[in-house]
């Protein structure tokens, strides 16, 4: 139960892990509960949450994975600037609808073209899977595109006709070099990557 659950156990928790990403699942989470866990704990960044339909998943993300992550999105936002697209990155905002008894808390996700109430598109990286579907928790929160990273490889879904369906290349943003830009996630240097990216694409 919720009330089971408190600051000192999610925080012993955390402290037992070394750089492995762990994730803890609670099942029977009603959405009040759910909303009551996001009021208590929603602040502390070291967690990310997904809900969907009373299952309550808590992940604590490795070294490996923020770096990760974090890579893709300076490379996505050289890109936006580069090409001149107005964007607001929204980090890991809490996103819910409790009509679709939904929850969750990307890696980052951002608006595109005009500010909105919920993200147009969101990245995620998967270095352990979780028992939620993820395409389903963002088909039920209406997101547009996902770009999944998983075994080194980046992955794009886009929502059409309630349905997310694989794609070659960004339907949002259609003339991003896909390829190349793939290239530059690993990149040993950040700064030279964000460097030699954007030296590509403005050639």
């Amino acid at each position: 139960m919720m009330s089971l659950i408190s600051l000192p156990a999610l925080a012993n928790w955390q402290t037992s892990l070394e750089d492995s990403e762990q994730r803890l699942i609670l099942t029977g989470i009603s959405w009040e509960q759910y909303e009551q866990f996001l009021q208590v704990f929603g602040d502390i960044s070291t967690y990310r949450t997904t809900y969907l339909e009373g299952i309550l998943e808590i992940m604590s993300p490795s070294r490996r994975h923020e770096i990760s992550k974090k890579s893709i999105a300076r490379m996505l936002e050289v890109y936006l600037e580069q090409a001149e697209i107005d964007f607001w990155g929204l980090g890991s905002t809490t996103f819910r609808v409790k009509e679709g008894e939904a929850g969750k808390e990307p890696d980052e996700c951002y608006c595109l073209y005009t500010e909105k109430e919920l993200p147009d598109l969101v990245i995620e990286v998967i270095i352990t899977s979780g028992s939620i579907k993820l395409l389903e928790v963002y088909r039920r929160l209406g997101v547009l595109e996902v770009w999944l990273w998983q075994n080194q490889q980046l992955e794009i879904y886009y929502l059409d006709n309630a349905q997310y369906f694989l794609q070659e290349k960004s339907q949002l943003l259609p003339n991003l070099d896909f390829n190349l830009f793939c290239q530059f996630i690993n990149h040993p240097n950040p700064r030279l990557a964000m460097k030699e990216f954007r030296q590509k694409i403005t050639n």
